[in-house]
């Protein structure tokens, strides 16, 4: 047992609790709104630009979730549609990844070039007016295809999109998800195939969204896939595993390492928490997160 690695821990648990002041029992008073008042400033860093995905905050509205993402020190809410861009902006907030089309059936299949790429076009838009910089798609699911059959559909598509979304100055990123838990079949489940359509498009603007969790199911070797794969990687997420709880001493990710990995990159995008709290007080729990990746 490593006592030093555990005392680390526990000493920037303690700090992170520490600097999330008056955070810790906000949701003590779930009948009342949480205001910026309810919260402190937690990123000291920031080297790291931070967001949060608002699915995974259920009990909250999103003017809420603004308020103290705002306050804690956030710059963006991942995951949303042109509906929620007003909110956003009044709080001087991005959309760090802008939904499109569903994940299950995808480009991966000509016959969904139509309606995917015309979602994608649509959400591409709506980024570019409000100069946020993500849109999301998906490979879909398998479905007995080999994988090199869905490259290439998923280049075909993606090469009809990329001009329109270079010139609109957004970025398309195809998000690496796990098969082995959540998403029975997906295609995108290992990192070399995200490459691969990445590498055939050939344009700046067709990136990879590294979601460190499900990648770590998959594959794991995460700092050293940072590395390597860093120039195609244009958008990450977070989650504790297993269960993609808290990215806290519960689980076997080490997330102040991996931001370090990505600083060290010189990676300037967004790293969107993505994990469902499991504890009562959600807000902490973000907040602990937030304060462990502004390294």
């Amino acid at each position: 047992m490593n006592h030093n690695k555990l005392s680390r821990r526990t000493f920037i648990r303690g700090g992170s609790l520490i600097a999330a002041g008056t955070i810790a029992g906000s949701l003590t008073r779930t009948a009342q709104a949480v205001t910026a008042d309810d919260v402190e400033r937690v990123v000291k860093n920031g080297r790291i630009n931070q967001s949060v995905s608002k699915w995974c905050y259920g009990k909250f509205s999103l003017e809420e979730m603004c308020a103290v993402g705002k306050k804690m020190g956030l710059k963006a809410i991942d995951l949303l549609g042109p509906n929620d861009f007003p909110t956003l902006k009044k709080h001087g907030l991005a959309c760090s990844m802008v939904n499109t089309h569903g994940l299950s059936k995808g480009i991966n299949r000509k016959e969904n070039h139509e309606e995917c790429l015309a979602k994608i076009r649509t959400a591409i838009d709506a980024a570019a007016e409000y100069e946020y910089p993500n849109v999301i798609s998906f490979p879909g699911n398998r479905k007995g295809m080999p994988d090199d059959v869905g490259v290439e559909n998923s280049v075909i598509a993606l090469k009809k999109i990329a001009g329109y979304a270079e010139k609109k100055g957004v970025t398309i990123c195809l998000e690496y998800l796990n098969s082995k838990v959540n998403h029975k079949d997906y295609m995108f489940d290992n990192m070399a195939w995200g490459v691969e359509v990445c590498k055939q498009v050939g344009s700046e603007s067709v990136k990879i969204l590294y979601d460190i969790y499900h990648a770590q199911i998959m594959e794991g070797d995460i700092i050293r896939t940072i590395r390597t794969c860093k120039d195609y990687i244009g958008h990450y997420h977070t989650g504790g595993n297993p269960d993609r709880h808290e990215i806290d001493e519960t689980q076997e990710l080490y997330y102040p390492a991996i931001m370090r990995a990505i600083v060290e990159t010189g990676y300037k995008g967004y790293v969107a928490h993505e994990f469902v709290p499991k504890n009562k007080d959600q807000i902490a729990s973000l907040a602990y997160a937030v304060r462990i990746c502004d390294v």
